[in-house]
């Protein structure tokens, strides 16, 4: 890095395109170039925005500096680089350094004051990337460099065995520099900066992590072996008090599992990436190769490593493959762990970009008084999330639909709804997406007058349910001469709907900006976005597929409402004998 950063007159700044291929904000490349590093050229699959959006975010390129050069106090303390500074990788700025403590803004309580935008930063990468050491420079940053007084900076470990990992490193850290050994002290496996009175230290419990909890920082190393998460939370909580906190989780990835801490995790940062939600105050950066990429070709390795051909080094990467290529067992760790491949990862039905070309303009439901509709409700748990789709038909020469969605839960339930949804359940409510029914369990008397008032404004042609998870509801809209359809949920007819449904998708996708004509039009619905980026699908031998529930990585009650309104649309007009004659017509099983 330069003694004197070069002036905006200096930089040769590279082209949008190129910014946009390495998934470098400007304000990032500019730092990087006017301190003299090169713009790292392996981009992460997934980079969540930098909060450039924020009102009155501004980038502070000496808050970065500060970093880096309390990096540049410690000293490696392992293999050929001990002894020798620490000095951050060009991908360990542009992606991880600079956009975390370089984003700012005033200070709610001062507005005097800047303080850092993002409070909770995920870094995933394959083994070997420099994970440990550049968890440990930041440990040591928000301990005594971070201008906090009497900071707690907690690191998190899921056993007293690993506790002993994640500190000792840290503690050679400090205690190889001679500028912190000045500084810090070590006491009673504590790290303690003396003139601020703060303090780094490993938790392996929750008792530990909430005894006396005023967090300013927390490092989670490892998030992928972390399988409750009871003591994630319960340092991410800590940290109501402090001005500026931050939350640092750094790991490689995980076999695949759902419902740990890890999933949770990442699923949320790829649904900020593609845009399912905003936060501003979480960052995330995803480093991994594609799936279908041939696991032994260079290519491959280089795409997956930000930091390839000096951590890990080309010929650990080359015997790591070699090893692979004799064993199914090791082939799945070398892709999990060298190339960031979940490696029982399932994938979804449709592009969330397709979903989107779809959108159209809100859909204005005054105009939708007296057409055909096609509806479908799934009704779920009695405390959870409940959804009904009505989906119009075209009324002109294309072919496709309108659709609309009612989303219901109990209000009970908003605040864990929140927790999965990053606090966006809560502005669906606001904004009329989501309504709440009283009490903890679903009321679905609340849900059956909606039903009956959208009955009374559009010509019902039928209403498709699942079989399995009939309800007084549904004996009440029979009861009511509604036209009740069950619709079976194997393969045979979800697979039919869902094929279509992908197909309705995509064509209406096709075509240039501006150009294309959507086939599903849904307004920008962002319920049923979220359920739709949630969705993944079983396959039988014969590839049929049919939504998974287990494998999809939340909610998919939208989407399956619509899937029956959907085959209800493809199956024509309902029978006209009563459904109530025979306890509900089946479609289809």
């Amino acid at each position: 890095m330069l003694a004197t950063p070069l002036t905006v007159d200096e930089v040769d700044m590279p082209s949008t395109r190129r910014l946009k291929r390495l998934k470098l904000s400007p304000e990032v490349a500019f730092y990087l170039l006017s301190r003299g590093y090169e713009l790292p050229d392996c981009p992460p699959l997934v980079k969540t925005p930098e909060p450039s959006w924020v009102k009155d975010a501004v980038f502070d390129p000496e808050r970065v500096d500060h970093v880096i050069s309390s990096f540049r106090t410690l000293r490696h303390t392992q293999g050929t680089w001990a002894g020798k500074p620490l000095e951050p990788l060009p991908w360990q700025v542009g992606h991880l350094l600079a956009p975390v403590f370089g984003w700012v803004h005033p200070s709610e309580d001062d507005p005097t004051r800047m303080v850092r935008i993002i409070r909770n930063a995920t870094v995933d990468v394959p083994r070997k990337a420099g994970k440990s050491t550049v968890c440990g420079g930041v440990g040591l940053y928000l301990t005594g460099a971070d201008h906090e007084a009497g900071a707690q900076v907690i690191a998190a470990a899921t056993t007293k065995d690993q506790a002993e990992f994640v500190f000792n490193p840290v503690k050679q850290l400090a205690e190889s520099s001679k500028v912190l050994q000045r500084s810090f002290d070590t006491v009673k496996g504590r790290i303690i900066h003396k003139r601020s009175y703060s303090y780094f230290q490993v938790v392996s419990a929750v008792a530990e992590a909430q005894h006396g909890a005023n967090v300013h920082g927390a490092i989670i190393d490892e998030l992928h072996i972390h399988r409750k998460k009871d003591l994630v939370e319960a340092l991410e909580t800590g940290t109501g008090a402090r001005e500026q906190p931050l939350i640092f989780k750094i790991t490689t990835a995980d076999e695949g599992k759902t419902n740990t801490p890890y999933a949770s995790n990442r699923s949320y940062i790829e649904k900020l990436a593609r845009g399912v939600f905003k936060d501003e105050a979480t960052f995330g950066v995803i480093f991994a190769a594609d799936r279908d990429a041939d696991p032994f070709k260079e290519a491959t390795w280089k795409a997956a490593n930000p930091g390839y051909g000096v951590t890990p080094t080309k010929s650990s990467m080359r015997a790591a493959a070699n090893k692979a290529k004799n064993s199914p067992a090791e082939l799945a760790a070398f892709k999990r762990l060298r190339l960031g491949i979940r490696t029982k990862e399932t994938t979804g039905w449709l592009e969330l970009a397709d979903w989107k070309r779809n959108a159209g303009a809100k859909v204005d439901e005054r105009e939708l008084a007296g057409r055909v509709a096609y509806g479908g409700i799934d009704l779920a748990s009695v405390s959870d999330l409940n959804a009904l789709c009505w989906l119009f038909p075209f009324e002109d020469e294309n072919e496709g639909y309108d659709a609309i969605w009612r989303f219901w839960t109990p209000e009970d339930n908003l605040p864990a709804l929140d927790e999965r949804t990053g606090g966006n359940a809560t502005r669906w409510v606001r904004e009329g997406w989501l309504t709440l029914t009283p009490g903890n369990v679903s009321d679905y008397d609340f849900i059956k007058e909606q039903i009956l008032r959208d009955a009374d404004t559009f010509q019902v042609a039928s209403i498709g349910y699942d079989r399995w998870n009939a309800s007084q509801l549904v004996n009440d809209l029979v009861d009511e001469d509604l036209p009740m359809i069950k619709v079976g949920q194997g393969y045979a007819t979800m697979n039919s709907a869902l094929v279509e449904l992908q197909r309705l998708v995509k064509l209406g996708a096709a075509g240039k900006p501006g150009q294309h004509r959507p086939r599903l039009r849904h307004g920008g619905n962002p319920v049923a976005m979220w359920c739709i980026d949630n969705l993944a699908v079983d396959m039988d031998p014969a590839g049929n597929v049919k939504p998974s529930k287990s494998n999809s990585s939340e909610k998919i009650d939208g989407v399956s409402a619509m899937l029956d309104a959907l085959s209800e649309g493809m199956s024509g007009p309902a029978p006209t004998r009563s459904a109530y004659e025979d306890g509900g017509t089946v479609r289809a099983v």
